[in-house]
């Protein structure tokens, strides 16, 4: 096993990884996740660099706009790296993992998640704690863990799910391990827009940031302080949570999921 990564500083220790495009214009980041080949799945080194954006942004005072994309044209992200898992105690990676999102929720920019394709899994998780999201119609979000790895998530993301999504979708997500396309996802809210294609998706992007530029930063940083007070509130992870997830972790679905995973295999889930 490797060292803890919670017990890491990767913002210093982890350089930037090739796989993670950073492009910047003025008031605007633009990050693109880049392994078209894997579904843009993130790998530890994209949540490195990441975590180390992150801890730029905040006293970033000059940029406005934090946009998170994926290449290729059929994924914003699909999950996680699974052989990840195999390298690091499987718990602490997922902490490690729910504090960048928690950083990137906190940013005092704007962060839009612009979606074209497959949502899955981590990837998921980095959009819904993003503060807007648009997607090409033919995108789909969804949590299928159930029928893939057998484990579980982090409280406070299934909450962050339920505050974007609603409660009936996130069931469905996770129980049912069904795929939310995007015209459904918009009738609830958790889109602001949906775009028939991807040249329509950049025009509808440009339109945003056009409007983000003419907004009032005061008014924003108010505005994110309060909906993140109040997220942090709601959105706590119950008590016992991590002793939860640490029995799945460690339990026998858990293991035949990344078995099957990396064997490209039906998983025979046990329980």
């Amino acid at each position: 096993m490797s060292q803890d990564p919670a017990a890491q500083d990767p913002a210093t220790q982890v350089p930037a990884t090739s796989d993670l495009r950073i492009e910047r214009t003025p008031g605007v980041v633009t990050v693109t996740f880049d392994r078209p080949h894997r579904h843009n799945a993130f790998t530890r080194e994209m949540y490195a660099a990441m975590r180390a954006l992150c801890a730029e942004l905040v006293q970033d005072a000059d940029t406005r706009v934090l946009v998170l994309r994926g290449a290729g044209g059929r994924a914003f992200a699909a999950g996680n790296e699974i052989s990840d898992f195999l390298e690091q105690e499987p718990v602490a990676y997922e902490d490690w993992i729910r504090e960048l999102l928690e950083a990137l929720f906190a940013l005092p920019q704007v962060t839009v998640a612009v979606v074209d394709g497959v949502c899955v899994g981590g990837g998921l998780a980095v959009a819904t704690h993003c503060d807007l999201r648009l997607a090409t119609a033919g995108s789909r979000f969804g949590y299928p863990i159930a029928r893939t790895l057998g484990n579980a998530l982090a409280g406070s993301i299934v909450y962050r799910c339920a505050s974007v999504f609603g409660e009936s979708l996130t069931r469905e997500m996770l129980l049912a391990s069904r795929l939310v396309d995007a015209p459904r996802a918009h009738a609830v809210g958790a889109v602001m827009a949906v775009a028939p294609d991807a040249e329509e998706l950049d025009a509808e992007l440009a339109r945003l940031l056009e409007g983000l530029a003419a907004a009032s930063p005061v008014t924003i940083r108010a505005t994110k302080g309060q909906l993140l007070d109040r997220a942090r509130r709601l959105e706590a992870s119950p008590e016992g949570d991590a002793e939860m997830l640490r029995e799945v972790y460690t339990g026998p679905d858990f293991a035949e999921g990344v078995r099957a995973f990396l064997a490209k295999e039906k998983p025979a889930f046990r329980g």
